[in-house]
């Protein structure tokens, strides 16, 4: 599937899955790591909310059916290799299922 400006998006390499950052638009924070296959990212061009493959249920989800934390779609961005995406959003509520603002609450120690 060609992203834009002639890269190839390469669902191959990920099993037929795609990583998706998804970043604040307005803060840059990253709120999350989502799946896409060729469906869900198709579908959230279309819609510009968010669409993802979750592989625990092993279906397609947009993101906010059950929360109704939606996620509006600003941009996307393939990089280099085409397998990967950042999708810059402006959320309506916590994009983190456990409430938190995002997935990322939890600091490791370096040491």
């Amino acid at each position: 599937m060609a992203a834009g400006d002639g890269v190839e998006l390469d669902f191959a390499k990920g099993g037929g899955l795609i990583p998706a950052i998804i970043q604040d638009a307005e803060t840059g924070e990253v709120l999350t790591l989502f799946y896409m296959d060729e469906e869900a990212l198709r579908r959230t061009r279309e819609s510009r909310e968010v669409w993802r493959y979750s592989r625990s249920e092993g279906r397609m989800m947009r993101k906010g059916d059950t929360s109704g934390n939606v996620l509006h779609v600003e941009s996307i961005a393939a990089d280099c290799d085409g397998d990967a995406l950042v999708v810059r959003v402006h959320p309506v509520g916590p994009a983190c299922h456990t409430g938190q603002r995002t997935c990322f609450h939890n600091p490791l120690d370096l040491g």
